[in-house]
């Protein structure tokens, strides 16, 4: 099979430096490994709440460094953690002013999270209660839909998510990721992620790896070919999750993956459209 490039890739997924737990790469490195692939853009994640003012610092480095030369964007986000005090619809519109393209629920502040790792859930950020939303998160699919903004759903359970996802859609929300559903702390079988796509026409997010605990990581490609042939393309996003010293550098990663899509018989035009065209869309990004 030909050779797999990454010009004009996004990923919507990638952790750096600075970080409590160490990353391959900090902003201005992943800037620079993006910009020498001619990659297009990328959404950098904390797991300690915003990332669009260091997304500014990067793209000011970028003017900087290479003048114009490329056409790649950092993107930032906001994720939804005890850090910035849980559902917080101030804190999600303020990132929102400051350029953040991406809204995730809790991650480790999720209830699932943390009873998952066998963790104290007292404090958890609760999205789901009663089976409904919590209140504060009506307000924050508001802000998202009328900032044009992308909702990802990040380490809910498979029962949360679906509520949520129902609660987003009915108040309007256009764009819908279901975070790495393949994640075993996520824990959402393929015929979950087949209903929330055929009944709301979410994007699944597939990952490169997943974290086993230990600094073990198990290879999803497998079964994320096996998602693209169930649910379709159309639905799947391509995302790496990078930033492991485990795990390739991001780059590495992206490639490993796309490549594996093609040489096991998914089309070059699939393999853009998961990689281009469905980020594109999600960012408001002409690509």
């Amino acid at each position: 099979m030909s050779k797999v490039s990454l010009k004009g890739v996004i990923d919507m997924h990638v952790h750096t430096n600075p970080d409590i737990r160490r990353r391959a790469y900090d902003d201005f490195e992943l800037t620079d490994a993006a910009i020498r692939v001619g990659a297009r853009a990328i959404v950098i994640k904390t797991h300690q709440g915003v990332t669009m003012d260091r997304a500014y610092l990067c793209n000011a480095y970028n003017q900087r460094m290479y003048h114009g030369s490329n056409d790649f964007t950092m993107f930032g986000s906001v994720t939804m953690n005890r850090v910035i005090g849980g559902i917080n619809p101030t804190a999600v519109e303020t990132a929102f002013k400051l350029g953040a393209k991406v809204v995730w629920l809790p991650t480790a502040s999720a209830k699932n999270h943390l009873e998952k790792m066998r963790l104290d859930t007292s404090k958890c950020v609760e999205v789901v209660k009663d089976g409904r939303v919590v209140p504060e998160l009506l307000d924050v699919f508001r802000l998202v839909k009328d900032y044009d903004g992308v909702l990802g759903t990040a380490h809910v359970s498979p029962e949360e998510c679906k509520i949520v996802v129902e609660a987003a859609r009915n108040a309007g929300v256009k764009k819908l990721v279901v975070t790495h559903p393949e994640w075993w702390l996520v824990g959402m079988s393929v015929e979950d992620q087949v209903r929330l796509v055929k009944d709301y026409d979410v994007i699944l997010e597939r990952c490169y790896a997943q974290n086993l605990g230990g600094g073990k990581y198990k290879s999803n490609l497998p079964d994320n070919l096996e998602i693209i042939k169930t649910v379709g393309y159309k639905n799947v996003m391509v995302d790496t999750d990078g930033g492991q010293v485990e795990n390739p550098h991001w780059e590495l990663a992206m490639e490993a993956y796309m490549q594996y899509l093609l040489d096991h018989g998914i089309p070059e035009e699939q393999v853009r459209y998961m990689t281009h065209d469905i980020p594109a869309g999600l960012l408001g990004i002409e690509n």
